[in-house]
């Protein structure tokens, strides 16, 4: 029997991705979970199993082909006994890190044991555009076969909320359904709106002209990471009203002390970065200000303050900017903090971040310094209210009031970009003051962090 093997949801918020290459040809044998694509999506390669065993029949994609969630990318002719059909999550038993079991009537329409109607289909994203008019009957997303883009644990929220997704207007990437949508619309509250739509009308780009009217041009498609940075720097400039404040702290000091306990990063295959050192820093000044570790939810016109502390840092790449998260920063140490962020930059440049190593952040570190430069304005990251970005450091003559002269000292260019609309400028002022305190006075981290 030919079964049809469609490209399946790889992480959340993920509707397409381009193809790196195809692991397989016509005629192989493939097997249960064995890797027949490499992935690029926004932010990662990911490898994508076969969910059937047997003989490959066909191939339907091919290399920088972009493909999007539902598609098929091979049809496979089964052999021997095809793989049973992965049963549905008891309702009393929810993975970790999942929304809280909610205690609500179900109608018999949606309950787990209702008999599924004919035709119907499940783990399978509808693609962009038009969906099919339900019927009058109807009280399901999911049922007549109609398939909505919302995740297996979202469409389940909704069947346990008594809610039809097809009422709910998705917040996330082409009108994706959170369970955020489905929690506020239960509650009577007004469905979160895509972030463009509640921006406003989008500015129109005017058309290019034509280049190769003064000279030979050529073109090349956009990386899935270059397509994620103007999706995302985009809406950064057009929804948050940024301000950058600057200011410099006395490195001298932190320097020292990170060459003076250098050695003992390198006995656990580590580097003391400087870096790895300011996250620490950030992590205890995020404790101190927790509007900085916050976002704003326009809809529901909250704060939502975050009690964890997840810090993005950003590693360049040969593909791109790729920015993976370190979280619960407060809780680690220095050289654990070291090991770490040494790990992700190395998974960074080699393409191997999961969609998890890359989520979650409440705030970012962009560190410049090791190529150069007085100082940058670097760009917030919605929903993250605040980022940090760090220049080259460089000898001053700094005046000590003490001995009456001038000595050098190591100073570290630093800037603040934040959103106006949370943070004051005062608030940024003392947050980055803070920073430089510590990074001039470590033990303070100690005292205060």
């Amino acid at each position: 029997m030919a079964t049809e093997l469609k490209l399946p949801e790889v992480g959340e918020g993920v509707e397409a991705g381009t193809v790196v290459s195809v692991l397989v040809s016509e005629g192989d044998q493939v097997v249960l979970d064995q890797p027949v694509l490499e992935l690029e999506t926004d932010k990662a390669v990911v490898e994508v199993p076969s969910t059937v065993a047997g003989t490959v029949q066909s191939v339907s994609v091919k290399a920088n082909e972009e493909v999007r969630v539902g598609q098929t990318i091979l049809t496979v002719t089964e052999g021997g006994d095809a793989p049973a059909e992965p049963a549905e999550e008891p309702a009393d038993e929810k993975p970790a890190g999942e929304a809280q079991e909610v205690e609500t009537p179900v109608p018999a329409a949606h309950r787990e044991d209702a008999p599924p109607r004919e035709g119907a289909e499940t783990g399978v994203l509808q693609a962009a555009g038009a969906r099919p008019t339900p019927e009058p009957t109807a009280q399901s997303g999911e049922d007549n076969g109609e398939l909505l883009p919302a995740a297996p644990s979202v469409r389940r929220l909704a069947r346990e909320l008594g809610v039809d997704l097809r009422e709910v207007p998705g917040s996330g990437i082409l009108g994706r359904i959170s369970a955020n949508d489905v929690q506020r619309f239960a509650d009577g509250g007004a469905a979160s709106a895509p972030a463009a739509a509640a921006a406003g009308p989008a500015v129109q780009a005017p058309p290019l002209p034509d280049f190769s009217r003064w000279g030979k041009v050529e073109r090349e498609p956009m990386s899935g990471i270059r397509k994620a940075t103007v999706r995302s720097m985009s809406t950064a400039w057009s929804t948050v009203p940024m301000v950058t404040h600057f200011d410099k702290a006395n490195a001298t000091d932190f320097e020292a002390l990170r060459k003076r306990y250098g050695d003992r990063a390198e006995a656990i295959g580590a580097k003391l970065t400087p870096t790895a050192m300011i996250i620490k820093v950030v992590a205890g000044a995020l404790r101190r200000f927790p509007d900085f570790n916050a976002s704003i939810d326009v809809e529901a016109q909250e704060i939502v303050y975050k009690k964890y502390v997840n810090i993005g840092v950003a590693v360049d790449t040969d593909a791109g900017l790729l920015v993976p998260v370190i979280k619960n920063a407060d809780r680690k140490s220095m050289l654990e903090l070291a090991a770490e962020l040494g790990e992700l930059a190395e998974k960074a440049r080699d393409r191997k971040l999961t969609p998890d190593e890359m989520s979650g952040g409440n705030f970012s570190v962009s560190n410049l310094g090791g190529i150069g430069g007085h100082g940058f304005t670097p760009i917030v990251n919605p929903p993250d209210v605040a980022i940090l970005g760090v220049a080259r450091s460089s000898y001053e003559p700094i005046y000590n009031r003490d001995t009456g002269e001038f000595e050098p000292q190591l100073m570290m260019p630093l800037t603040l970009s934040y959103d106006h609309r949370l943070i004051d400028g005062a608030a940024a002022a003392r947050f980055l003051r803070w920073i430089c305190a510590a990074i001039e006075d470590p033990f303070l981290l100690s005292l205060e962090g």
